[in-house]
């Protein structure tokens, strides 16, 4: 009963989201890619919302629900029956009256998890801007997928769809990005740290201080450069989401001063990087929404480049990995010992972090490991001194954000700062309770 009920919605909210792009006409900017996209989307949406109406959803609505429901309405949660029947109610008032407050840019994800999703997402909206965030070595989402070029032609399908008068942005950071070009019939711009970006980051920092800290940098596009600094997290991909943003403000005819103001007013996602204080005046960098390998690389790489008086990574399994699962988690773990003095990891994959960080030299009275969520976070709270820097970071199943709330400084703030606090994610249990 529950499987024709979700499929009769998909065909609905298709049908609905069609019809609404018809009658109001807004400009569509799409973003794919493994890493980085709702962090782009939302970068995005705060640079062109400065002079258009726009709508770029803080959720993560990137399948077949949440694409065409980021279309039809501002949503922040899908709950129930009752939500539903307001969604198309409310959908076919639009169509009936028109709405002045219509945005005039929406933003999408587009997600895939097997091969075809693309194309389904595409027939619902097609981008006149597409950006390709970065894919990395191995991807998640992979297990459906023959290969990692399986799933690089699947989000290529987007590049592939914008037409000739419309505009790719792409990572010029990432190989298998850029070899999407191939497939563009738009006009090809890029963004990255690479001297060969047509809009590139230079100066990048890291910083963490008493007030919490955040990362600074310059974005530099044809012979100018904009200083950015954005508080309150950490690493790389806040630097790539803001240039992206940069990148098609640029292309929507805007000011780089305007863009520049707008990316400085960036509320970071949860769950990515983001600086929470810790139990006895530790600091906690929250990576906690999701895990890619080249994410999980990327965190390392941040917590390497910090000083603090003990750095403490804690690692959950990264799922969605296929064939690739052993060769991932045993690579993450050749890389601790460079970025960690205490590696803790919760489940069964993470044991093959835990023991490719000993062969790498990390002692192994500094490695701990669970399978059991809760016991992890008992005893990592025991563990936790003054100053301590942490890392938490695993794929979501996982839930590691439970880790988060266990050891920061105000649980009672848990909602407002974590992913998955909603109560359908809070009913549910992670993978190793």
């Amino acid at each position: 009963m529950k499987q024709i009920f979700l499929s009769l919605l998909k065909k609905i909210l298709k049908i609905l989201a069609h019809l609404t792009l018809k009658r109001y006409n807004p400009g569509i900017v799409g973003i794919t890619g493994n890493i980085g996209k709702t962090s782009a989307k939302e970068a995005i949406g705060k640079v062109l919302g400065v002079e258009r109406r726009v709508r770029a959803s803080s959720k993560n609505f990137n399948n077949e629900f949440g694409l065409p429901l980021s279309i039809l309405g501002d949503w922040e949660k899908t709950e129930g029956i009752v939500f539903w029947m307001r969604v198309i109610a409310g959908s076919l008032f639009r169509l009936c009256v028109r709405d002045k407050n219509y945005p005039e840019i929406v933003v999408l994800e587009y997600g895939v998890d097997r091969a075809g999703d693309m194309r389904y997402l595409l027939d619902i909206a097609r981008p006149q801007i597409g950006v390709f965030t970065a894919m990395g070595e191995t991807p998640v989402h992979i297990e459906f997928f023959t290969g990692i070029e399986g799933i690089v032609r699947e989000k290529a399908k987007l590049i592939g769809s914008v037409p000739t008068t419309g505009f790719a942005v792409l990572n010029a950071d990432d190989k298998k990005v850029m070899e999407t070009k191939e497939v563009a019939r738009a006009n090809v711009v890029t963004f990255g740290f690479s001297e060969r970006a047509d809009l590139r980051i230079t100066n990048f920092s890291n910083n963490i201080n008493e007030h919490g800290g955040g990362v600074s940098f310059k974005l530099t596009y044809g012979g100018t450069y904009i200083p950015i600094k954005i508080d309150g997290v950490l690493g790389r991909a806040p630097a790539y989401a803001a240039a992206a943003a940069a990148l098609v403000g640029l292309v929507f005819g805007m000011n780089l001063v305007h863009i520049a103001d707008a990316l400085g007013k960036l509320n970071p996602p949860k769950g990515r990087q983001r600086i929470i204080p810790g139990v006895r005046h530790s600091v906690i960098i929250d990576d906690t929404y999701n895990a890619s390998p080249a994410a999980m690389e990327e965190a390392l790489r941040t917590m390497g480049s910090l000083k603090a008086k003990r750095r403490i990574v804690i690692l959950g399994d990264m799922l969605e990995l296929g064939k690739y699962t052993l060769q991932a988690h045993e690579e993450i773990g050749r890389m601790v010992p460079e970025s960690a003095d205490i590696l803790f990891t919760v489940g069964t994959r993470g044991k093959i972090i835990a023991e490719a960080a000993e062969h790498a030299g990390l002692s192994n009275k500094k490695i701990f490991s669970f399978l059991n969520i809760h016991e992890a976070a008992m005893q990592i709270q025991q563990k936790v001194q003054r100053d301590d820097l942490i890392l938490v970071k695993g794929s979501q199943g996982v839930r590691m954000e439970r880790i988060v709330k266990e050891i920061m400084a105000e649980p009672l703030r848990a909602k407002e700062l974590l992913v998955r606090q909603e109560r359908t994610w809070l009913r549910k249990t992670g993978l190793y309770d």
